[in-house]
């Protein structure tokens, strides 16, 4: 925002005539320096930076006490030469702990001065732990370039220079109220029509939605709704199917709705509406590779009636996301701008970069910026939507027609609207036979180029394609096969499709949590989604992914804690560095690939390096007898635990990953004859470990609790951080078995007051999946089987087995809820399904198997499990009821050091070495 001149009350807060005072500061393996140049009064202060292909920022601060006005707008001139990346204006209280900011994204600077305001209205609260977050008065003042993702071999440099720094008051309302974001606008719309024209996000509603795609094709994945329609990718247009039947309008507001999976776990998700006789069921899938991939989308409409029916599908490009307005984090939802739809006889383009193509030609295609209104009023008034016409462009013009009035037509036409509603609509009347269906379909491919011939018969081309997607994920998702009664089928069928979600999820090499809001490569998520995919046969994705992740350490051996388009990410999570020796060593223990290892090992020893300065960093003799003494010796404190993202913390989670990644450092050593390396690492290991264990028994003692606190120096309770401990930590045999036991005794307990209404609760993260695996580790079979039901009932849509991030309580009010399917949580929930039925135990290196199994699964033909990957091997066994006696029948041995030992209701029995079957009292 310009303004042309500074009234008399201005106060200047810095001229910037000088450096003096003014400290360049950076991110790991950025560079920033200083110098002064003209300014437009005077001199200015220039920040030269490089990012050197890595992510983060580059940043001039001073110390500069301000206090602040209840209204007021600051204002400062700034010219320069970048690329556009975010320009950020920090204001940092006296704490250094709370920040307000200003920020304008895509920032290009100008050759020439130019004058930025930012109003008490446009400066927010970014993060610290104060309650009250109205800005009075701050110590500091930072002027900040954080980098955006660059075009390939682009600059990734540039200078920034800044003068006169100025705070004019101003009365609270005269300073300016933003106007209504394009989704307020069709919020109130969708308040003052009739429910079902907009989409249930913009009515109030909380939807719920998954995803559709090619293994490796996260970028090009499409989301379909739980009421049918399609977001052909990420932050574009919909289609949405509406029905005219017997002059009506049926609309997702009109019907009963059910959602379903092809076989009821593969990626293919249909919606089926049902009103009266007739339904409609969208399904939708895609074809071939990442990049040059399609979507298919399919729509049968069928007649359970006696008599035949005669009916119009209309399906309509809407300029709405199905990620709805509610989310805001890296893809904010809602709005899905269309200026432009053309068609041109056998094909729907819009924006002129995506085509909707039709299997077979609609009657007509009609068009309107203002598409609710228009069915309203034709619809309504019986007039024939196919009596309309859609303008050709004008002779010898290329430009699109320029009304936004209402069009259709089947022939050649456009249409455009500079707002960004443009609407358009295929329409197909079909006459559906007594007890029959009408198979339509669509393709939407990812290249503009790609031709797609409309097939003699649409149906079968469509039951082809499907069936051959079908034949290639359950290539995927079957290559470990678990068979269980019909109760237990849906653990089964969710695991499996957990297992699609983190496919489609990632990009190309890059597993990540979710394709909207989280579509970026957390070191943390890709390595719980990695021990998923190695114990379920997929150990070329996991290998794809390490060596794709590793490379992007910083040089001081430090491991970012997230990778995107913009590089490495410098913010300091101090779970990464052992998160990533936990991987390597992950992948030499399921799949003995040593080349791999090898090329990796240089990666392990940085990381443990740099885990070494960070322990030393806190072990001052000073706190062995001071306040702080549960933070000696530990990781630094940091935001990888999301509950201290407000202030940092010594989370225990980042310690439990540190000691896994000496521990399989120590172990890496001796497998490549690093003997040097393994005795270093081993002591490393030792004494770490001595000082964790130290910590735990202070901060209990200091807090006068008797549970693991989430971190050092808060006492916090975290049950669901602690599992990382148990598994794939290994420490729950080493830690005070008391101590573990009231830890998720106490969880247990909110738990069940949760579950039975005796305590109000709003929403929770699903995270929580993992708890299974600590209780089936505890021994806690029933508890287990509690946690499952309780879970399973918050899948939303339940048959499509997935969990956003974040479960409500009101299934319908309006909230974030992160990605839908979130494919950390779904690795969460794939581990303790395995665990369920085996899992390798740390303690004696004992494979312990069906922990998690309830003795009702055994009846009649029990459970069977083959091809199941373990350390040692692929292991298969049968456990079934027989007699009263629960019969185990090894059908792919394995030899494991600790032996297999099988876990009942009565206790632990050992599987004699060579022995192939084994009776037990159940």
């Amino acid at each position: 925002m310009l303004f042309a001149s500074v009234a008399a009350s201005a106060t200047k807060l810095a001229t910037f005539d000088a450096t003096t005072g003014w400290v360049a500061t950076h991110t790991d393996d950025v560079s920033a320096s200083l110098h002064t140049a003209p300014g437009k009064n005077g001199q200015a202060v220039c920040l030269a930076f490089d990012f050197n292909g890595v992510s983060g920022a580059a940043s001039i601060r001073k110390t500069l006490p301000i206090d602040f006005p209840e209204g007021f707008a600051l204002s400062f001139d700034v010219r320069g030469s970048m690329p556009a990346n975010t320009l950020q204006l920090k204001l940092i209280d006296a704490s250094g702990d709370n920040v307000w900011w200003y920020q304008q994204a895509g920032f290009v600077p100008p050759a020439a001065w130019k004058t930025m305001e930012a109003t008490s209205r446009q400066v927010e609260f970014a993060w610290g732990p104060v309650k009250d977050r109205t800005l009075r008065k701050t110590r500091e003042v930072e002027f900040v370039v954080y980098k955006e993702a660059q075009p390939a071999m682009g600059p990734d440099k540039g200078e920034l220079c800044f003068d006169n720094l100025t705070m004019v008051p101003r009365k609270p309302e005269a300073v300016p109220v933003p106007p209504p974001t394009p989704n307020a606008v069709f919020e109130q719309r969708a308040k003052a029509i009739r429910r079902g024209l907009y989409p249930r996000g913009f009515s109030g509603e909380q939807s719920y939605w998954t995803i559709v795609g090619v293994d490796g094709g996260s970028r090009d994945s499409a989301l379909i709704s739980e009421d049918g329609a399609v977001e052909i990718v990420r932050g574009g247009f919909s289609i949405e199917p509406f029905l005219i039947d017997g002059g009506k309008l049926v609309t997702w507001a009109d019907v009963t709705e059910t959602q379903s999976l092809r076989d009821r776990y593969l990626p293919m998700p249909s919606v089926t509406w049902k009103k009266g006789d007739v339904s409609l069921t969208t399904t939708a899938f895609a074809q071939g590779a990442p990049g040059a991939s399609q979507l298919v989308l399919s729509y049968r409409i069928a007649n359970d009636s006696d008599a035949a029916k005669d009916i119009t599908l209309m399906l309509a490009a809407r300029p709405f996301q199905v990620n709805p307005p509610t989310q805001f984090l890296n893809a904010p939802g809602g709005i899905a701008t269309i200026r432009d739809v053309a068609w041109d006889g056998k094909a729907l383009t819009v924006n002129g970069a995506r085509k909707v193509v039709p299997l077979q030609a609609p009657s007509s295609v009609i068009g309107s910026a203002n598409m609710p209104k228009m069915l309203t009023e034709r619809i309504d008034n019986g007039e024939s939507l196919s009596t309309l016409s859609l303008p050709a462009p004008p002779v010898g013009a290329g430009s699109p027609a320029t009304s936004p009035r209402d069009h259709a037509g089947s022939g050649v036409g456009s249409l455009h609207d500079e707002s960004g509603f443009a609407q358009a609509a295929l329409l197909y009347p079909v006459h559906v036979p007594a007890h029959g269906h009408i198979d339509l379909g669509l393709v939407v491919p990812v290249k503009q180029d790609d031709l797609v011939e409309a097939p003699n018969d649409a149906s079968a081309w469509l039951a082809t394609h499907a069936d051959a997607v079908a034949a290639q994920w359950r290539d995927k998702l079957d290559r470990v096969d678990v068979r269980v009664p019909a109760a237990a089928q849906p653990i089964v069928d969710t695991m499996k499709s957990g297992i699609a979600q983190i496919l489609i999820s990632r990009d190309g090499p890059a597993l990540q949590p979710g394709t909207r809001s989280y579509s970026r490569t957390w070191v943390r998520d890709g390595a719980m989604m990695l021990e998923g995919l190695l114990r379920t046969g997929h150990d070329d994705v996991a290998r794809e992914f390490i060596t794709w992740y590793a490379p992007h350490q910083f040089s001081n051996g430090k491991v970012p804690c997230c990778v995107d388009a913009r590089g490495s990410d410098p913010v300091p999570e101090n779970d990464s560095h052992g998160e990533l020796v936990f991987s390597v060593a992950e992948l030499w223990r399921y799949s003995h690939d040593r080349k791999t290892v090898e090329a990796l090992y240089p990666h392990v020893q940085k990381a443990v390096a740099y885990m070494e300065t960070l322990r030393a960093s806190e072990r001052q003799p000073s706190r062995l007898q001071g306040d702080d003494r549960a933070l000696y010796g530990l990781m630094p404190a940091s935001i990888s635990h999301e509950g201290y993202s407000a202030k940092p913390m010594h989370s225990y989670w980042d310690d439990f990953w540190a000691l896994k990644g000496y521990e399989d450092a120590a172990d890496l050593a001796s497998v490549l004859g690093r003997a040097d390396d393994a005795k270093s690492f081993g002591a490393s290991r030792d004494a770490f470990r001595t000082d964790l264990h130290a910590s735990i028994n202070a901060a209990v003692k200091a807090k006068g609790i008797d549970f693991i606190p989430g971190s050092a120096e808060l006492g916090d309770f975290d049950a669901t951080s602690t599992t990382i401990a148990l598994s794939p930590g290994g420490e729950g045999s080493r830690l005070p078995k008391a101590l573990v036991d009231a830890t998720f005794e106490k969880y247990w307990q909110a738990f069940v007051a949760r579950r039975d209404g005796k305590m109000a609760w709003e929403d929770y993260t699903p995270y929580e999946l993992r708890v299974i695996a600590t209780f089936v580790r505890l021994g806690w079979r029933d508890r287990t089987n509690d946690l499952i039901a309780f879970f399973f009932a918050d899948r939303r849509p339940a048959a499509w087995n997935q969990w956003a991030e974040v479960v409500g309580h009101d299934a319908r009010k309006p909230r974030f809820v992160g990605d839908m399917p979130h494919a950390w949580i779904a690795s969460d929930y794939v581990r303790s399904a395995l665990d369920l039925f085996a899992y390798d135990r740390d303690a004696d290196q004992a494979v312990v198997i069906a922990a998690g199994v309830q003795p009702a699964w055994l009846e009649g033909d029990g459970i069977a499990v083959r091809d199941l990957r373990t350390p040692y091997g692929r292991f298969g066994y049968t456990l079934k009821a027989k007699g009263g006696k629960a019969v185990l029948t090894i059908t792919q041995p394995i030899k494991p050091p600790g032996g297999l030992v099988l876990s009942l209701p009565k206790g632990e029995t050992k599987v004699p070495n060579g022995k192939s079957t084994l009776a037990v009292d159940l």
